[in-house]
């Protein structure tokens, strides 16, 4: 499990760095198509109708694919007043379930955005032209990527800090 751990951690690396920029420039994509709006609205007296869905799309994909990121970097909200209360074999319990839960709940994300999407595919988003299931793909890779770094907590939890510590030490020599 460990080689596997230092075969893939660049890898997941590389994959959260591009997460946390494509939501980094979908977030002042998003901020400058507003501001189009705004300015159209309030100064051409033209709002852009094309404006708000894709700036909803936009929103979608950073707010899920840096959700990710927050699982990797464990980030996410948490409640650890009662964890920090346990002893350190209940808080490790309490991680892997929690973490467990995390990777669950990215599946059933990805999954039921695949129904989504499907099921509103032969739909057409009318100012934008896309297939209407286009609005749920960021449920379904979101969902993935969630799971995929929830997994990679869990493994380096169930390993022990010291072996998650050792794995992260040779992945930055």
């Amino acid at each position: 499990m460990l080689r596997f751990m230092l075969a893939i951690r660049p890898t997941l690396g590389r994959l959260s760095q591009f997460c946390l920029y494509f939501s980094g420039i979908g977030l002042v994509a998003m901020t400058l198509i507003i501001g189009w709006q705004i300015f159209g609205r309030y100064v051409l007296n033209d709002t852009p109708a094309w404006s708000e869905p894709l700036s909803l799309q936009l929103m979608s994909w950073f707010i899920l694919l840096g959700s990710a990121v927050g699982v990797r970097e464990s980030v996410h909200l948490g409640l650890d007043i009662v964890r920090h209360g346990a002893s350190p074999r209940i808080q490790k319990i309490m991680d892997l379930l929690s973490l467990g839960l995390i990777a669950v709940f990215g599946i059933a994300m990805s999954y039921y955005g695949v129904l989504l999407a499907a099921g509103t595919w032969t739909a057409t988003i009318p100012v934008l032209g896309w297939p209407g299931g286009v609005d749920f793909l960021p449920l379904v890779f979101g969902g993935v990527i969630i799971a995929i770094f929830a997994l990679e907590r869990f493994i380096d939890v169930f390993l022990g800090e010291e072996v998650a510590a050792s794995i992260v030490v040779q992945e930055a020599a």
